[in-house]
């Protein structure tokens, strides 16, 4: 508890905090400082992570009673988390060496959330991040990931869980030939609020990163995506691309694309794109005409945007686990 108290809070002209300020996301009153219970983790050994100065992490690591150790070699590793009563909070450190794949699966009924990751990679890592806690939940995620020299990072994350979301996915790409494909697909429904932000920092040169997020917005749910794309000085040789696409499914769903870019360094390849329209109507025709229902069409097109998301995952086996949670979810909006 020695950072959190200390530290002001943000101001909503922060990038960060503009669109779900901290008071919005915090599970109680901002100079409380509530008790947790711990996320249950379903394997891992206690571990502990150094505090933070930014906000949420240092939220996140002053009331959580647990910290877990996954440490991977040449392996894959399915990870349950689950919260529960009224404030639940854990940390994870994910140590990777070889070539590796997890997937996290975050459930449970817990009113409020949080989850601080922070991960080291050398070799190659394949991760899915799958959110499916209770539709009336909030959850707060930080990340912290660091991809080392020749080695390669695919996060994908599958956001379909909680009412009020907030991650803020930070990357660092610190040596030459690391490499970083970022995909993220969220489905909002009722009035599911969804809110990622993305840093992503090329701090030397001849390393690659692409970050695609798609989301899909029915009845008054709202989406934000935030990035920034930071190419440091002396970072030459760096190509790096960020691409937003929303899909509105309803006239009071709303969703926000913001790309942003810093490029200090002069020979580099840096892009960035954001489009939202509405479902194709021709589509819908064409579906409905085959026997399916408005749903079920509306369903198909929506799970057919949102795995290419995933375009840039090249680990079947973390396909397969987004797509079944992608899957089971549309299963359930339709029967429910």
């Amino acid at each position: 508890m020695k950072n959190y108290p200390l530290i002001p809070l943000p101001s909503r002209s922060d990038s960060l905090w503009r669109y779900t300020s901290w008071k919005k996301i915090h599970p109680s009153e901002v100079e409380e400082m509530p008790k947790s219970n711990p996320i249950i983790y379903s394997r891992g050994e206690e571990f502990q992570i150094d505090d933070s100065n930014e906000i949420a992490r240092s939220f996140i690591h002053s009331i959580s009673p647990v910290c877990k150790k996954i440490s991977l070699v040449n392996e894959g590793v399915n990870l349950d988390l689950e919260s529960s009563g009224d404030i639940s909070s854990g940390e994870l450190f994910v140590e990777s060496r070889g070539d590796s794949t997890i997937t996290i699966r975050i459930s449970g009924d817990s009113t409020w959330t949080g989850l601080r990751i922070n991960g080291d990679v050398t070799g190659n890592l394949s991760v899915a991040v799958i959110n499916e806690i209770s539709e009336n939940s909030n959850l707060l995620r930080c990340d912290n990931w660091k991809v080392n020299r020749n080695s390669s990072l695919e996060l994908a994350t599958l956001s379909v869980g909680g009412n009020l979301n907030k991650s803020d996915i930070r990357v660092e790409l610190k040596s030459k030939g690391s490499d970083l494909r970022c995909g993220i697909a969220s489905n909002g429904s009722r009035r599911r609020n969804d809110d990622h932000h993305i840093e992503i920092e090329h701090t030397v040169g001849y390393t690659t990163s692409s970050l695609v997020m798609h989301a899909s917005c029915n009845d008054a749910s709202r989406s934000i995506g935030t990035g920034m794309l930071k190419i440091c000085e002396g970072a030459d040789g760096s190509d790096a691309g960020q691409v937003f696409r929303n899909l509105l499914l309803s006239e009071k769903a709303r969703a926000e694309a913001i790309p942003g870019l810093e490029v200090l360094a002069d020979d580099v390849k840096a892009a960035h794109g954001a489009a939202s329209a509405p479902v194709d109507k021709e589509q819908l025709f064409y579906l409905s005409s085959r026997g399916l229902s408005l749903q079920e069409s509306s369903s198909l097109i929506v799970e057919g945007f949102l795995m290419d998301a995933f375009r840039h995952v090249k680990n079947p086996d973390v396909l397969l686990n987004l797509r079944d949670g992608l899957l089971n979810h549309l299963d359930n909006l339709i029967t429910g």
